[in-house]
């Protein structure tokens, strides 16, 4: 993707999303205008530590300066639908992090909002889609495809004094672990298999009822170690499994945790079809393993050379070095980018509509868990 010099790209959000953001914006050669914080002098504090001509005093002055053609949003979640309407009124290109909106009635505002502005792009930021061997397992044919298991496991809320704005329903919806990591699982392997989920069954827990919140914010991942800290009540679950249905008739498993120890970021899945498997593991993210019935099992290892068109255009360093985590936002944005300035991309990204789905199934699994039953998506 060759970046326009002209085309502006504005951050809103500081925290460790809004930080993630901007490397891989400047990365891809992206002109970063600013970025916006919750206050003026913490937009200021964020500007200067990454280097960016402007920290941002309101979300208004973002969107009426004209050197912005773009925003990203990186806020907590209960802002996504709210700031992502008035960009659009104001003829900006979205790109929001996940989830798009704390409900479907807000996401699929959304959705019909951006349909009426064709010349406007938007996009969800699923950025797990972009690691070149999960581009790789797209153009894989299984044949009829039998099952899909796997997990997104963190431990970064293990203990009842991790604290963060997403423990808070208000803050970041009724889901946490489903909506904040369990989607990218689902948005990953349902963008792979071209498979569509029809009905799930849930059993979600909160492992912490109780959690002691600092006095004051943490950023994500952060501790709150020597801060001082109050009980409050959290009814966001830490971990749970889903029972999934595909259309077609596939079936599926999806084990979700944000308790699970010694696990910083770990999304694994197996694929099961007729004419073979294939699994993946992030923490190994540069290997894939095929397997077969009748012949010898695989082993590949990332290298643009033996990839496939998409997979070897994902990779920007040849085989033998290794690629990862912030390497898949980079991609990412090179094929939003990509698709607004009219270049090839490596992989189509999360469209507000995918983002939309996700929202449908959240909602589903939320309502399966509390219900004990099979809910079907979007009853």
């Amino acid at each position: 993707m060759k970046p326009n010099p002209d085309f502006g790209v504005a951050v809103i959000g500081a925290g460790f999303m809004g930080g993630a953001h901007t490397e891989a914006l400047r990365r891809l050669g992206m002109k970063v205008t600013g970025i916006l914080d919750v206050k003026p002098e913490l937009s200021l504090a964020a500007a200067a530590k990454f280097g960016l001509p402007h920290g941002y005093e309101s979300f208004e002055a973002v969107l009426s300066d004209p050197s912005v053609n773009a925003v990203h949003i990186t806020t907590p979640n209960k802002l996504h639908h709210a700031m992502t309407l008035a960009a659009l009124e104001a003829g900006k290109h979205v790109l929001c992090e996940k989830p798009l909106a704390m409900n479907s009635a807000e996401s699929g505002e959304l959705v019909k909002r951006a349909a009426e502005k064709p010349h406007l792009h938007t996009g969800v930021n699923y950025n797990i889609r972009f690691y070149p061997l999960n581009i790789e397992a797209r153009n894989k044919d299984l044949g009829k495809i039998h099952s899909i298991i796997g997990s997104y496991v963190q431990d970064w809320l293990l203990y009842d004094t991790d604290y963060n704005w997403r423990v808070l329903a208000e803050e970041g919806g009724a889901l946490r672990a489903v909506a904040d990591i369990g989607t990218h699982w689902l948005d990953l392997v349902t963008s792979i298999s071209c498979l569509t989920v029809e009905s799930v069954f849930a059993d979600l827990k909160v492992v912490h009822p109780i959690r002691r919140r600092p006095i004051g914010e943490v950023e994500t991942f952060k501790s709150t170690a020597d801060l001082e800290l109050k009980d409050v009540e959290i009814t966001t679950e830490d971990q749970g499994s889903v029972l999934l249905r595909f259309k077609g008739g596939a079936t599926g498993v999806l084990w979700v945790s944000q308790a699970t120890a010694g696990r910083k970021n770990r999304l694994t899945y197996e694929i099961a079809g007729a004419q073979g498997s294939m699994a993946w593991d992030s923490d190994k993210n540069n290997e894939i393993w095929f397997g077969h019935r009748s012949k010898a099992n695989e082993s590949l290892v990332k290298d643009p050379g033996l990839l496939s068109g998409g997979a070897a255009s994902a990779s920007s360093y040849p085989g033998g070095h290794a690629e990862g985590y912030p390497d898949s936002f980079k991609q990412c944005f090179a094929s939003f980018y990509g698709s607004i300035f009219g270049d090839s991309v490596s992989a189509p990204h999360a469209s507000f509509a995918d983002g939309h789905k996700e929202v449908l199934l959240c909602e589903a699994i939320l309502k399966s868990h509390q219900e004990e039953r099979w809910v079907k998506v979007g009853e």
